[in-house]
Order: C-alpha cells, then sequence, then structure tokens
C-alpha cells in the first residue's frame, strides 16, 4: 500500500510538473510571436480628374498614399494603369509626377491591348501612421505638338492606382477611377439662307468652344467652303479678307484659318469670331455648303492633325443680278453625337473680294455646334487625309457636352 501511495504522489508530482511547463510554454508563445516584424500595411487613395480634353494639355491630379501599419517602409512604389480602348494609337496618352521640387517628369508607359501601364521611377519612404501626397498630371495628347494623330479617340479612361512596397512590387493596395475624355467644338451660327452671286458678302459667327479641363496649343479652326467664295473675318475693328489654305496632298480643298494659326485656348473657354463670305459674280446658281473643323497640333501639311468637326450649314447662291432680297439666316441643326456623313464641298480659291457690307447681326448662339470626343475622322493607313475625310463621308462623335461628372468606383485588394 506504501508503494502504491507513493506510486500515486510521483505521478502527480509528474503531471503537475508537465502542467507548469506546459503552461510556461503558452505564455511564452505570444511574446515570441510579438518579436516578429510585421509588414507595412499601405492603401492608397487617388483623386483623379472628372475630365480631359483629347488632345488638350495634361490635368492635375493628386494620389495620397498611407501606411497605417506599425511598420515603416523605406520604398513605397506606385503603379499606373491607364486603359483606353482599342481606339487609341500608342503615342495618345501621357503620365508625369512631381515628387519633390517644381519639375514635371514622365512615368514611362507602355502599350498593349489598349490599355498604357507604367510605374513611377522613384520610390518614396513613409513611417508607420503617416501619408504622402503625390502630385501628377494625365493628358491625351494624341501626338506630339504639331504633329497630332488623325486617327482614334475614345470616351473615357479607367485609371487603375496599384502601391506596393520593397523589390517585390506586390500591390497592397488599388484604387480604380473613371476619367472622361471629350474634344473640341466647333459651328457656326447665323449663317444665312441665300447670298447673292457678285453681291454684297453675307455674315454670320464661327465659335470654337472647349468645354474640358484641359488647356489647349496649337488650334486651328478652318472653314471650309466653295470655290467661288472669298471669307472676311473682323479683327481689331477691321475686316480682314483671308488667304485660302491649300495643300499639295488636297488639291481640290481649299479652307480659311478664322482664328488665326496656332491659338491657345483655356479650359472651359470659347471664342467667337465674326465672318462674312461674298460668292464671284461666276458662282454657279445653287445649293452651297460652310463648315468648319478644328485641327489640334496641325503641322507644315494642312489639314493634318487631331481634327474635330462642325456641322455642315448649307445656303443658297442666287443668280447674279437677282432681287433676292435681304438674307435671312438659315435654321441650324441641333448639336448631336451620332455619326454623320457629310457630302464633299468644292474646293477651288476664290479671288478675295473687298466687300464693306457689315455683318448682318446674330444672337451669338452656337447651337450646331458640334465636336468629337470620342472618335476622329479615319484618316486611315492608306494616307487618306481626315480634311479628305470630311469633304466626301467624315464620320465623328457627335457634339460635346458642356460638363461631365466623375465616375469613381474605388475598390480594395
Amino acid at each position: 500500500m506504501n508503494t502504491r501511495a507513493h506510486t500515486v504522489r510521483s505521478s502527480v508530482a509528474v503531471s503537475g510538473t508537465a502542467l507548469l511547463l506546459a503552461a510556461a510554454g503558452l505564455g511564452l508563445a505570444p511574446a515570441a510571436s510579438a518579436a516578429e516584424p510585421q509588414p507595412p500595411v499601405l492603401a492608397v487613395d487617388t483623386a483623379a480628374p472628372a475630365e480631359v480634353g483629347l488632345a488638350g494639355l495634361p490635368v492635375d491630379f493628386t494620389t495620397k498614399v498611407s501606411n497605417t501599419g506599425t511598420t515603416d517602409t523605406s520604398s513605397a512604389r506606385l503603379t499606373y494603369r491607364i486603359d483606353g480602348g482599342a481606339g487609341l494609337p500608342p503615342n495618345a496618352v501621357g503620365l508625369e509626377y512631381r515628387l519633390d521640387g517644381t519639375e514635371w517628369k514622365k512615368v514611362p508607359l507602355t502599350y498593349a491591348g489598349g490599355t498604357f501601364s507604367g510605374e513611377m521611377p522613384e520610390t518614396f519612404p513613409l513611417a508607420a501612421g503617416r501619408d504622402r501626397t503625390v502630385r501628377l498630371r494625365i493628358g491625351v495628347p494624341m501626338g506630339t505638338p504639331h504633329n497630332g494623330d488623325g486617327n482614334g479617340g475614345t470616351e473615357r479612361l479607367k485609371l487603375t492606382t496599384l502601391v506596393s512596397y520593397g523589390a517585390s512590387g506586390a500591390a497592397t493596395d488599388t484604387d480604380d477611377d473613371t476619367i472622361e475624355v471629350d474634344g473640341l467644338g466647333t459651328g457656326l451660327s447665323g449663317v444665312p439662307a441665300t447670298a447673292t452671286a457678285g453681291g454684297p458678302a453675307v455674315g454670320f459667327q464661327a465659335t470654337v468652344a472647349n468645354p474640358t479641363a484641359s488647356g489647349y496649343e496649337n488650334v486651328t479652326d478652318t472653314l471650309i467652303t466653295s470655290k467661288y467664295a472669298s471669307v472676311q473675318v473682323l479683327r481689331s475693328g477691321t475686316w480682314e479678307t483671308l488667304t485660302p489654305v491649300t495643300s499639295d496632298a488636297e488639291a481640290d480643298v481649299y479652307g480659311f484659318d478664322v482664328i488665326g494659326k496656332d491659338a491657345s485656348l483655356a479650359a472651359h473657354s470659347s471664342t467667337v469670331v465674326k465672318v462674312r463670305v461674298g460668292y464671284r459674280e461666276d458662282t454657279p446658281a445653287g445649293k452651297t455648303t460652310l463648315r468648319s473643323c478644328v485641327f489640334v497640333n496641325q503641322g507644315s501639311v494642312p489639314f493634318r492633325g487631331t481634327t474635330f468637326c462642325g456641322n455642315e450649314a448649307t445656303l443658297t447662291v442666287l443668280a447674279a443680278g437677282s432681287a433676292g432680297g435681304t438674307p435671312t439666316p438659315a435654321p441650324t441643326a441641333p448639336a448631336t453625337r451620332t455619326p454623320s456623313a457629310t457630302p464633299a464641298p468644292s474646293a477651288t480659291p476664290a479671288s478675295p473680294s473687298a466687300s464693306t457690307e457689315a455683318p448682318s447681326a446674330t444672337s451669338g448662339t452656337t447651337s450646331g455646334m458640334s465636336g468629337g470626343s470620342s472618335r476622329l475622322a479615319e484618316t486611315g493607313s492608306n494616307g487618306t487625309s481626315t480634311i479628305a475625310a470630311v469633304a466626301g463621308a467624315f464620320v465623328l462623335a457627335g457634339a460635346g457636352a458642356l460638363g461631365f461628372v466623375a465616375l469613381r468606383r474605388r475598390t480594395r485588394a
């Protein structure tokens, strides 16, 4: 019995010791776990612009990176993906950043399958519990100055921001934004229904409107009309006769630059020019057309560049000596965003006339203004220019709306 009691006491002692060791082990486990380093926890929030202008200057925006974890990082990284669809050429999109100082630096972008992607070349440290805001700007330049693309376009961009740290580059968070894309609008208002060959010039207004958040440079608004026409514009109180613009590549097309060559337009602005057109005495009686087209980044060859065209206006030329009475404005078609096709205008140089007839009064409205926000004329790889497409069957995206609402959708990885 004593032996049994000793055995029982020994068993109890061993069991107690095991329990104490186990308890000690459990007590040590959290301390060992707490000593292990935790990875940084980075979050990203991009305040993308609501809109940009097709072929316009870039628009500023910001990306905010926050370290919500307890561990510092020495190298926060930002990567961007920009999806504009298959309609954009490889040089259509530009992205720049400014991390320190005042110098804008490019984010190198690669293009594949309608998507541009690139990583900001510089990384930056970010302590736990801190955040940093990076300034950027994005644009859809559609080429380079004086070498604008004539093909392609898009109605919107999907901008995806990815944040990561270290050398692996695995994203810890993403932010998706949608940026609307619109273009310049151009149109004619107050175009009379009739004009008389050899008679006084008839007046109207030409308007170029920029409804976008982008500024524009190198803008040329060209009036395309009959070979028998002469065109004047009112500048500084004086009527100035314009010289027809021609191109060897388009021998039968003539235009008149009504706002001058390489003008600039601020964001959300417009310019209005008073124009008058006279027709030579030998102009055949019948209907003729007027149409304005805007070329952005037109180069040394006329009628080439990123192009937006307005609705066509039609007037009837009465035979010389006709008693047609006072010209009356023709109704102007409402703005439209649907594709349209137009017949080829006549195109032979006209002899400028020196008519001093005052322009007819206009209301200053721009009904009939249209532009191209999502597509441009198909100038094609066969070398056919945009202006030839205008003269034949020009297809564009219609009038640009005056404002857009950003559609922002955020996702968390």
